[in-house]
């Protein structure tokens, strides 16, 4: 079996070098290069591409989220794993939805980074138990009484825009037009266009029917 081929992006000199020693201690995973910023590497990338590449977030100019997203779409065969000091739960959605196959926090003393990297080669995918949580928390609930409709609720109102929404909640406390485009300052014109689009994506005729599913659907 050929060596998994490595790259390395991260800020800090001294962590380069400790991974450098670290990793050059196993004959199944070849360290090829690092780099201080995303850019080094992704231009790295076009001549030379790697298996595995260590992504730190924070660098200068791009960040690994970024840098991550932009690898996964030009070298889709590559896999990079997130690895931080930080456990920000829109972080860590971020860097899965842009395709990471793993997050690792830095100051995790369990960690074997040898073994992850292994892993992740293999086609599996990799992350810290605690940062699994927080990923899990940001999931919506959903109405498990109806296997149909498991995320309608969350789909509703994510169909509405800010401004939609805060018309629709005083769509519920009863308001007129009139009194609509006085409480949000904007012409009765522009209340009515607000309300036709909540009956619209709410799929209700009439104001009354668009209040009563706001609450079913506890959107507030």
């Amino acid at each position: 079996m050929n060596p998994i081929n490595l790259y390395i992006v991260d800020d800090y000199l001294l962590t380069r070098i400790a991974h450098r020693r670290y990793f050059s201690q196993d004959k199944e995973i070849n360290f090829i290069e690092d780099f201080a910023n995303a850019e080094d590497c992704i231009k790295r990338m076009e001549d030379k591409s790697a298996d595995i590449i260590l992504m730190d977030i924070e660098l200068p100019k791009m960040n690994g989220i970024e840098a991550t997203k932009i690898i996964k779409e030009r070298h889709p065969k590559t896999k990079v794993i997130i690895y931080t000091s930080y456990k920000n739960e829109q972080r860590i959605l971020a860097s899965l939805a842009c395709g990471a196959c793993g997050y690792v926090l830095k100051n995790n003393p369990n960690v074997n980074l040898k073994n992850i990297i292994k892993m992740v080669a293999r086609g599996e995918f990799w992350m810290d138990w605690e940062i699994a949580k927080l990923a899990f928390s940001q999931m919506p609930t959903p109405n498990v009484n109806d296997l149909e409709n498991l995320y309608e609720d969350r789909n509703l109102k994510n169909s509405l825009t800010a401004r939609e929404l805060e018309v629709l909640r005083l769509l519920i406390d009863g308001k007129t037009n009139s009194q609509i485009a006085q409480e949000i300052i904007v012409s009765i014109n522009t209340a009515k266009a607000h309300v036709g689009s909540i009956l619209t994506k709410l799929s209700v005729t009439d104001r009354v029917q668009a209040a009563v599913k706001a609450v079913r659907a506890n959107m507030f």
